[in-house]
């Protein structure tokens, strides 16, 4: 079984709580015996991929097999191509260059639902939406990243795992992937 679910903001990648206020996995009414392959941080929103196969784990997550995965995030300040290119090229996160993604700018800029709590809002400071597709997933890259280039991430959303989007499911509502939805998750487009 594959479920996709969407994991709304403040929420962990774990059924356990871990004493924060970050609500777990357990209140979702998700079925028994399924665990989070991949994780996104209780600040991130968006596609979390869970399942009862084992052998999933390796195919989606392993550095050979690189799935891509599409990110959403919302930036300080409008970046320029070369905050663009610098980005697609990797950049130096503690120590580690991130290997090439694909990166560019929202075009339109996406209607997305306010989120509670509010990301913080400066009069001054515009923002906007850049898209970011990566092949590895260390851990806070996307924000380490955003920050490496001089445009902070406000607020980040996973939205697509190999050709599987996540599309208008609801934040917090999971369901069964079909047979073509786990041939798109699986093929590494």
């Amino acid at each position: 079984m594959i479920l996709a679910f969407h994991k709304p903001y403040g929420v962990l990648s774990q059924f356990t709580s871990d004493g924060s206020t970050n609500r777990p996995l357990s209140e979702f009414g998700l079925p028994k015996y399924v665990y989070p392959i991949g994780r996104l941080d209780a600040d991130s929103e968006g596609l979390l991929i869970l399942s009862d196969e084992k052998a999933l784990v390796a195919r989606l997550l392993h550095p050979r097999e690189w799935h891509p995965r599409r990110y959403w995030a919302q930036v300080e300040r409008v970046p320029g191509q070369a905050a663009l290119d610098q980005l697609a090229s990797g950049v130096t996160i503690k120590g580690h260059h991130t290997a090439p993604c694909r990166a560019w700018m929202l075009d339109p800029q996406p209607m997305v639902l306010p989120r509670d709590p509010p990301i913080r809002f400066r009069k001054s400071v515009p923002d906007c939406w850049i898209a970011l597709e990566l092949t590895e997933g260390k851990n806070r890259q996307v924000r380490r990243m955003g920050a490496a280039v001089g445009h902070p991430v406000l607020r980040l959303m996973r939205k697509q795992i190999g050709r599987f989007e996540l599309g208008k499911q609801e934040p917090g509502s999971w369901h069964e992937l079909s047979q073509a939805e786990r041939a798109a998750l699986l093929e590494r487009s």
